[in-house]
């Protein structure tokens, strides 16, 4: 069993860490907000630190799942930052999603003083992490990951080594266009059984068992017709997703059309006051728009 940090308890990571507990190994955490930390060590039963580095001392593996760019420097740099505290052959695990270029940047650092990093940004949403059924992307030195996967076990229900470091954030990138593409057709589909008067639920059913099929269509369609969207992934999250996502495609000079008209998509819901509701809410906006000339 390993000597563990994870910094980050939001509704990702606060399960995650207790899995790594669970499995049996010592974990520390820390928070930006030191009582969710205290509860957390409370109720799991594991330690918290009250700095990054602290809980980062003496640590094989640190884990990281905090909120963008600048929230993941915030842990990793710094007279307090994770990286001050830990050991020659530690490995840093980023599941935080963010962008490649902070990635490679903060990998190069921690490099410099012989801490590997491994940046393994997790889909599966908030259910698949209380569940222990994350898939994990990774990109990283190989040596590195074959370390790092089996210790990620204790949440992931797949896990996989994608290439250099970046690859896994790049590989995030990829997957959240295709939730945001799916999000937006299944809306689509969706709001026109309703206006045409058919039962919504039973064609979602339906179209799931043929081509048209998604795990968006399967598992959102009963809560999108309903209108409940207290669950998953917030919009407010998506966005930041998708504009790293953008940003990329720019520097790679790719056109994404569909991944730009749906973020300003996701712009409408966040004005109507769904910036936290979870990223069906898509089919609000088709509501609004038709039903009330939004």
């Amino acid at each position: 069993m390993a000597k563990l940090a994870f910094l980050g308890l939001g509704v990702m990571g606060y399960p995650m860490a207790a899995h790594l507990l669970g499995a049996g190994h010592n974990v520390t955490v820390y928070n930006r907000t030191s009582a969710k930390a205290e509860k957390w060590a409370a109720e799991i039963g594991g330690a918290h630190a009250a700095t990054p580095r602290e809980a980062a001392e003496g640590a094989d593996f640190v884990m990281a799942c905090v909120g963008n760019d600048d929230d993941l420097r915030a842990v990793v740099l710094g007279e307090d930052g994770a990286l001050a505290g830990m050991k020659d052959g530690a490995i840093f695990v980023d599941h935080t999603s963010v962008s490649a270029r902070v990635t490679r940047e903060l990998a190069a650092l921690a490099a410099a003083q012989a801490v590997g990093w491994v940046d393994a940004p997790v889909s599966g949403g908030q259910t698949g992490a209380e569940n222990g059924q994350l898939a994990i992307m990774c990109g990283g030195d190989e040596d590195h990951f074959v370390t790092v996967k089996p210790i990620i076990a204790a949440y992931s229900k797949g896990t996989v080594h994608f290439g250099d470091v970046g690859s896994g954030q790049l590989t995030k990138m990829v997957n959240q266009i295709c939730i945001a593409g799916a999000i937006q057709a299944v809306s689509e589909g969706l709001y026109m059984a309703m206006k045409a008067g058919l039962d919504a639920k039973k064609v979602a059913d339906l179209v799931s068992q043929g081509a048209g099929g998604s795990w968006q269509l399967a598992n959102r369609a009963g809560t999108m017709v309903d209108n409940e969207f207290n669950h998953g992934f917030a919009v407010d999250w998506m966005r930041k997703d998708l504009g790293i996502a953008l940003e990329q495609g720019k520097d790679m000079g790719l056109s994404l059309p569909v991944t730009a008209l749906v973020d300003q998509f996701y712009s409408d819901v966040q004005q109507m006051g769904g910036g936290r509701w979870d990223t069906s809410s898509l089919i609000q906006r088709f509501r609004k728009m038709n039903d009330d000339g939004f």
